[in-house]
């Protein structure tokens, strides 16, 4: 029996808890999850490739630990469907949370059948409590003082108090 092997890919610039939702949701349909922290050079990260790959093992151990499936956090600069190939994954997990999600990641869904379709894309919906939260707002909050304890962990938390306090 084939080992069903899970990507979700993103910037995880910084990791949300929407995020975290849906790889709590995700390790339940696949064997292992495989985490790629993408280097995209094009979104100017607040967070250095090393800081958000740390941000998101951190998360992913706790995960990992209490459902007993394996996750990897690996980081990737390639096309996502050559680093899915080179994982040997089965399924590309999405997140979407709003119909704006959906016109992009439909595209791109196309363009990765174009390449290789005996890899599947699956779509996970946000949960409600999170389908507001967005990476790019939780840094304007933290930037400007605001509270974001009830969109990302904890540790995360303290990661940006720290990178806006300095």
């Amino acid at each position: 029996m084939t080992n069903l092997i899970g990507l979700y890919p993103g910037t995880f610039d910084p990791l949300t808890l929407g995020h975290v939702d849906l790889v709590e949701r995700a390790v339940k349909l696949v064997d292992e999850l495989v985490i790629g922290v993408a280097i995209n050079r094009d979104k100017g990260p607040l967070f250095s490739l090393q800081e958000r790959v740390a941000m998101v093992e951190k998360e992913m151990a706790r995960i990992s630990k209490a459902t007993g499936t394996p996750i990897r956090v690996v980081p990737f600069e390639t096309l996502l469907m050559k680093f899915a190939e080179e994982l040997n994954a089965n399924i590309i997990i999405r997140g979407l949370r709003a119909v704006s999600d959906f016109e992009y990641e439909f595209q791109m869904v196309g363009m990765n059948q174009a390449l290789n379709d005996d890899i599947e894309t699956v779509f996970l919906m946000a949960d409600a409590r999170y389908q507001s939260i967005a990476s790019r707002l939780v840094k304007e909050i933290a930037r400007l003082d605001g509270e974001i304890s009830s969109f990302v962990p904890g540790h995360v938390a303290t990661a940006l108090k720290a990178k806006f306090s300095s």
